[in-house]
């Protein structure tokens, strides 16, 4: 007569595979939060800076403050294309998420500054006070990459500092040197700053 044989347990199996992907999950987020998000590209950043430049040059020449605000509206537009597509480009080189975890965190601490700069935007052209524009635009432009960069790479933390920095100095300094103000921080520093972030960290 054959020995019956113990039950097997049945719970075991399924509750030491949900704590293993609790586990796994755990490590997961905890990962994504320590990594930085690297997709900001270097030479993305040297581009629009480069954009800038040649923006500030003809801001310069315009007639009217209509004018001047047309040609960086439009250089602010074609800033987003060209930060947009290198980032993008950038991430998938590199196999990361553009907009998960790090890159998120990114994109929701960069916006709500920009969004206040828009918003500034209209009231200060309203007000007739157009000539305060270049350095609300770099302060809120430097706070934007400040906070967007406490989830980034060191290079991009000091860039928005030395934005803000610019912007605060020009804020009270003559309106004639709006586009100087221009010039330097969205011209120059992204030149600086971009090539230091493309030599670093890939591009």
């Amino acid at each position: 007569m054959a020995t019956p044989q113990p039950a097997k347990p049945v719970g075991e199996p399924p509750a030491l595979h949900a704590r293993a992907m609790d586990n796994l999950k755990f490590i997961r987020e905890t990962m994504e939060r320590a990594t930085p998000f690297t997709a900001v590209s270097g030479w993305g950043e040297v581009a629009i800076g480069v954009s800038a430049l040649a923006a500030a040059a003809l801001a310069a020449r315009q007639p009217d403050a209509e004018r001047w605000l047309a040609v960086w509206l439009v250089e602010a537009a074609f800033s987003l294309v060209i930060a947009g597509a290198a980032m993008a480009w950038k991430a998938r080189a590199a196999g990361i998420p553009l907009l998960l975890g790090p890159g998120r965190k990114f994109a929701i601490s960069f916006a709500p500054p920009i969004f206040v700069g828009a918003i500034l935007t209209v009231v200060l052209y309203r007000a007739g006070l157009v000539g305060a524009l270049p350095g609300t635009w770099l302060a809120m432009y430097g706070t934007a990459v400040m906070t967007g960069g406490a989830f980034s790479v060191r290079g991009v933390v000091a860039m928005g500092f030395c934005f803000l920095v610019a912007g605060s100095v020009a804020l009270f300094c003559p309106a004639a040197w709006g586009d100087a103000f221009m010039a330097a921080g969205f011209g120059g520093l992204h030149v600086v700053f971009g090539t230091i972030i493309a030599r670093r960290y890939g591009g």
